[in-house]
């Protein structure tokens, strides 16, 4: 445990920082979900807006150092050439 008060305050930094970033990272997955969701229903137009919605939310996370930035590229990347793969299908 704990001994100085400085240690004190860490642990309780620490514990707002994960909270916060747990709650991020969630918002980030549900906003993915919601695009794969559209995608699985062969919706173009609402997939679309899903991924549109995602985006900020996700560059969002990879800021904040919640994600890193290339998983999110890559993520976004894969996202968009299943929507573009639906136009032609």
């Amino acid at each position: 445990m704990a001994n100085t008060a400085s240690a004190r305050k860490r642990i309780r930094q620490t514990l707002k920082r994960t909270a916060r970033n747990q709650a991020r990272k969630s918002r980030m997955r549900t906003f993915v979900k919601k695009v794969e969701t559209a995608i699985a229903g062969g919706d173009r137009t609402a997939a679309a807006e899903a991924l549109r919605a995602a985006q900020p939310e996700m560059q969002r996370a990879a800021g904040k150092g919640i994600t890193h930035l290339n998983t999110v590229s890559r993520k976004l990347s894969r996202l968009s050439a299943r929507i573009k793969a639906l136009a032609s299908a």
